[in-house]
């Protein structure tokens, strides 16, 4: 059985960031696991903020497509997504709502969604663990987008102290979460090809 492609991303992409570091430890855990992994930070797809008036203008900007195409590429998707105010941040909010209106002539709205497994997970130095902002990605992936999202999920509370000097974590309950994750993750991602 050939291994799944995987795309993995944090919705963050400030310098030390504790989901830039759970994204990286998610792509290590998948490869280990078996899966093809490529692992993208959302520096490198700069986009506008969302704006309807802009879209009818000037459509899509070419990041979002070039992530859309990545996306749909890859058979299972891991988000690391951080905490602001109790739920997502800006920047991972508007590049999935970019994604979400991007496409080709005869494809459905939000197709890009389908057929293909989610993951997320998040990373936060309060005791929540970001679990609060996995709510909301939950919520916009699957109710908003449609998408599959498995119910495993990994969150690292007082995520300043979790990682020790490889970058690993620290807690031994949460390392065994993470490849959990990761191995339904994969299992998922097989059946949707």
């Amino acid at each position: 059985m050939s291994a799944p492609r995987i795309l993995v991303f944090a919705g963050s992409i400030r310098t030390g960031s504790f989901n830039a570091r759970l994204a990286a430890l998610a792509a290590k855990e998948l490869a280990l696991a078996g899966a093809d992994v490529t692992r993208v930070s959302l520096e490198d797809f700069p986009m506008p903020i969302y704006d309807g008036d802009d879209e009818v203008k000037s459509g899509a900007p070419a990041n979002a497509s070039r992530l859309k195409d990545m996306m749909a590429a890859h058979q299972g998707v891991f988000i690391a997504s951080p905490e602001y105010n109790a739920s997502v941040t800006p920047l991972l909010k508007n590049t999935i709502d970019w994604i979400s209106r991007v496409r080709s002539r005869d494809e459905p709205p939000l197709a890009v969604f389908k057929g293909r497994a989610f993951a997320i997970g998040g990373a936060s130095n309060s005791p929540y663990g970001a679990l609060r902002s996995l709510m909301a990605l939950r919520q916009v992936l699957e109710l908003g987008c449609g998408a599959l999202v498995i119910p495993e999920q990994i969150t690292v509370f007082q995520a300043g102290e979790a990682f020790d000097e490889m970058d690993n974590l620290k807690d031994d309950r949460a390392a065994a979460t993470l490849k959990r994750v990761a191995q339904r993750l994969i299992e998922t991602a097989r059946e949707m090809v």
